[in-house]
């Protein structure tokens, strides 16, 4: 029997090279996906796009994004992340580009729909990666890691996007931001491998320690369908990350717009306004997954993701009530930042949740979640410009998403991550 030191830690494991990948695909996956609203207000005025239409093409990314997002995170179950995460990002890396290219309204819906078909899978595909390279007690800050990059992607996203767009026009910031995505996917090919073991390299203390750490076998993929869409915990954690979505794609697709338009801020004060969320959502990230982490070491599994996303949800509930009733501008903005790292407290523990429970098919639950998530973004990104256009208040949309993220925090209540998809089919085989 092989003895394994649990110890062990040299100066730069593999499955943290891993994660460096997987940290710079985060900030890159937000790069691209925040900067058509960094540059809303100009490519509204000069397409002549009103609120509801531009919220339309926001929600034809989210549509895509949820409608293939069970298929893409199973392709990567089955053909595994190196070949698919390398599809993922050359694809929406030519339609970000061809994004700049726009010069209508179907024309732009038709690229950004494209350009979600491109991206669904990436964060579930990232999902399969920590199953297979990182011990269970490590899922959770591998979880933050990346979803903490994804935050710093969209801060760093206005300090990119408003500079080159007012140098050279709103266009030029996707033929730039095309470009990035296109030497990940070439570097990522070449340097990943699907599993561990297939990684020339590797110590074999490293290897072991994973091996260890893994509550699957590397080529398990048997489990039932029916199995998976009648399994009560993956619906509480699907219907949670719907409610979630309403909140977090507000961030990323409407706030530039609501800050401009809604609080009268200038591009320039909106560039700082729209890149504070998203830094004080890196740190929220980090606290959320390191805690969810320590707390299941302490307290169990059960209460160490629990808690996170009870609190986390709760309070952003809360405050993101208190800012849209707030009249002072400035207070609102810095309000919504603090309710967006609350929310991200809760974002890199539902992508454990679904290691935690779907195991060897971490790829298609962490898809079926992030469906349901993104038909709440589709949901968000046109009922927020349909309410505005109708209201003439852009405080209104806040008043209904501060509620559903009340119920997301509600909805943590239902969910056991001690209890695998695998499990429960066990059970009931059993009976």
């Amino acid at each position: 029997m092989e003895v394994i030191n649990p110890n062990y830690d040299p100066p730069m494991p593999s499955r943290y090279q891993v994660l460096s990948f997987l940290f710079f695909l985060s900030i890159i996956t937000y790069l691209d996906r925040v900067c058509i609203s960094v540059v809303g207000v100009r490519m509204k005025s000069d397409l002549g796009l009103s609120n509801e239409q531009f919220g339309w093409v926001l929600g034809a990314f989210a549509l895509a994004y949820s409608l293939f997002e069970i298929p893409t995170g199973a392709l990567g179950d089955r053909l595994g992340p190196r070949r698919v995460l390398t599809r993922i990002v050359l694809w929406w890396s030519a339609f970000t580009a061809l994004t700049g290219t726009a010069s209508s309204y179907v024309y732009l819906l038709v690229v950004r729909f494209l350009f979600g078909v491109g991206e669904a899978g990436a964060y579930p595909n990232s999902s399969i990666v920590i199953s297979r390279w990182f011990p269970a007690v490590e899922t959770g800050r591998a979880q933050a890691f990346i979803w903490a990059a994804g935050r710093l992607g969209g801060a760093l996203s206005p300090l990119i996007v408003v500079p080159v767009s007012v140098a050279f026009g709103w266009r030029a910031s996707f033929l730039v931001m095309g470009a990035i995505g296109v030497v990940w996917a070439i570097a990522w090919y070449l340097w990943f491998r699907d599993f561990p073991h297939e990684r020339k390299g590797i110590p074999a203390e490293e290897l072991r320690l994973i091996e260890a750490g893994r509550r699957f076998k590397a080529h398990e993929h048997h489990l039932p369908w029916r199995a998976i869409l009648h399994n009560r915990n993956l619906w509480a954690v699907m219907l949670m990350f719907h409610f979630f979505m309403y909140g977090s794609f507000f961030f990323s697709s409407w706030l530039p717009t609501y800050l401009q338009e809604g609080r009268q801020f200038s591009e320039q004060q909106m560039k700082l306004f729209a890149t504070l969320p998203f830094f004080l959502g890196a740190i929220g990230c980090f606290t959320g997954g390191f805690a969810s982490d320590y707390l299941a070491k302490k307290r169990g599994l059960r209460f160490g993701r629990r808690m996170v996303g009870l609190v986390g949800m709760g309070l952003s509930s809360g405050i993101m009530l208190t800012a849209a009733l707030t009249a002072d501008n400035q207070t609102a903005a810095y309000l919504l930042a603090v309710g967006m790292a609350f929310k991200d407290l809760t974002l890199p523990v539902a992508f454990a949740v679904c290691v935690d429970i779907g195991k060897s098919r971490a790829g298609t639950v962490a898809g079926s979640m992030n469906m349901a998530g993104q038909l709440g973004a589709f949901f968000l990104a046109v009922l927020f410009g349909k309410i505005v256009d109708a209201t003439g208040d852009y405080n209104m949309p806040l008043y209904f998403i501060s509620f559903l993220l009340l119920c997301s925090s509600l909805l943590w209540l239902a969910i056991d991550p001690e209890k695998s998809i695998e499990q429960e089919v066990a059970e009931k085989v059993a009976v």
